[in-house]
């Protein structure tokens, strides 16, 4: 049995099959009848559908949240899960991103990456094992999403309709070696209501874009006499000289600056409403407004890990905990925050949102919403994990390691799920990014991977 010399055999058939899965512009669109993700989703599944069949598999599609296709006999499940639903193109492209062209070195196009091209791969990857004839005790399940990008409500489904839990798999959504845990992912809105009166009034305060964005950008407009305006600015606005303060008509304008950054690795920026509300903290505003202020640059401020409320949990497999401060938008009488905090793989919600919960309620802030995305984490010594680490390590130059991350990956959507490739290391990561695109050799060598990693699984 020569696996990869069958995953070879197939490469123009791969390649085909990819640049007519990018063609179908698959972002999610609204629901029609039967729909639910709209047209292209439900067109890409379909087509996914048909060439799984053409190769001899079971398919199912269900109700157009997702699909899948399977092989062999037994009464436990391996599943492979991936999606096929993109992101939109957005601008920059010098080439149709739906073109689906191919050079013979490189396929093109929104989703060759993310995650069309990975799913081909471990298509055709169950394709060689077929071919093959060899045998297997579990059956092999191919999972083929069409909402990961927006929800993965695809998933939400398949679950409550009962759909069957693998045993073990992983899906091509991620990077390599293999990543074994991530860390938990609360996002949370909080509001504060205020009256405010006296001669320095907040007119206005926003910054920030995203939960999960560090912001580079905020300000506040603040209403003052000219003489107040003049005495402010002497008094306080030389502290940070990321923090321009300007007199305008009304009174005050203040900008900070940040830098931006993943909300996965707060670090890595500055962030700019921290910095923002350290600079408007001292100010003489109305006591209520000046409450509010004071907790969120005392409690908060810059800081990265959630050190000054107390949460700051570690483990040595995922870090301390991240947080950031990611939208602020306010008025005279009301303020909002959007938070985004992530708990290291070994803890739990339990261990740091009633914390900082209580601490946000005694500050007389509201909670409005709340989703939380539970920490995933598997032990690096489970079998199936040390199965995918050894067959890594054997068909790449790589080391076969496990990482912890602190994003989250569609691993999280279904149960005994981890993230194993297609992204090796040193790669350039292109999905999202205008001009996407993937190299033809790395769609082969990931169904070659795929192939090993899904017969050892199975066998």
């Amino acid at each position: 049995m020569d696996l990869a010399k069958l995953v070879d055999s197939n490469r123009e058939a791969m390649v085909k099959t990819l640049q007519e899965a990018v063609r179908i512009k698959s972002v999610q669109e609204p629901a029609v009848p039967g729909k639910p993700f709209g047209e292209g989703p439900a067109r890409c599944l379909a087509y996914m559908l048909e060439e799984a069949e053409k190769m001899g598999f079971r398919t199912q599609n269900v109700d157009n949240y997702m699909g899948w296709c399977e092989y062999g006999e037994g009464p436990e499940m391996v599943a492979v899960l991936g999606h096929l639903d993109v992101v939109p193109e957005g601008d920059g492209w010098t080439r149709d991103p739906y073109s689906g062209e191919a050079d013979g070195e490189n396929v093109y196009g929104r989703g060759t990456m993310d995650d069309k091209g990975p799913t081909t791969a471990a298509l055709y990857a169950l394709k060689a094992l077929k071919d093959s004839g060899v045998p297997l005790r579990r059956r092999i399940r191919i999972l083929f999403g069409t909402n990961e990008e927006t929800g993965s409500q695809d998933m939400k489904h398949y679950l409550e309709k009962g759909g069957e839990i693998p045993v073990c798999g992983f899906t091509p959504d991620g990077e390599y070696p293999v990543i074994n845990g991530e860390k938990g992912i609360i996002n949370v809105t909080f509001e504060r209501e205020y009256t405010q009166e006296g001669g320095l009034v907040l007119k206005e305060i926003k910054g920030g874009s995203a939960f999960n964005v560090v912001p580079a950008l905020a300000s506040a407009t603040l209403l003052c006499a000219p003489a107040e305006a003049t005495r402010i600015l002497e008094q306080y606005g030389e502290k940070d000289p990321k923090v321009r303060w300007e007199v305008i008509p009304e009174g005050l304008k203040v900008t900070a600056e940040g830098v931006q950054a993943h909300a996965a690795s707060p670090e890595k920026g500055e962030n700019a409403i921290g910095r923002l509300l350290a600079a408007l903290g001292d100010l003489p505003f109305a006591a209520d407004l000046h409450q509010a202020l004071a907790f969120l640059g005392q409690k908060i401020g810059t800081e990265v890990h959630g050190e000054s409320l107390g949460i700051c949990l570690e483990d040595p497999d995922s870090g301390k905990l991240s947080f950031n401060m990611g939208v602020i938008a306010g008025d005279e009488g009301k303020l909002t925050l959007k938070i985004n905090y992530r708990y290291p793989v070994t803890k739990s919600y339990e261990d740091c949102a009633p914390r900082l919960d209580a601490q946000f309620g005694e500050a007389g802030f509201r909670k409005v919403s709340e989703a939380h995305k539970k920490a995933l984490y598997v032990d690096p010594k489970t079998d199936y994990i040390q199965t995918l680490l050894q067959v890594y390590g054997e068909l790449t130059e790589f080391e076969p390691k496990t990482i912890c991350i602190g994003g989250g990956t569609y691993a999280k959507s279904i149960p005994n799920i981890v993230a194993f490739g297609p992204i090796f290391p040193g790669d350039a990561v292109r999905e999202h990014l205008p001009n996407e695109y993937w190299e033809i050799d790395k769609l082969v060598l990931n169904a070659k991977i795929y192939a090993e990693a899904l017969y050892r699984l199975a066998k």
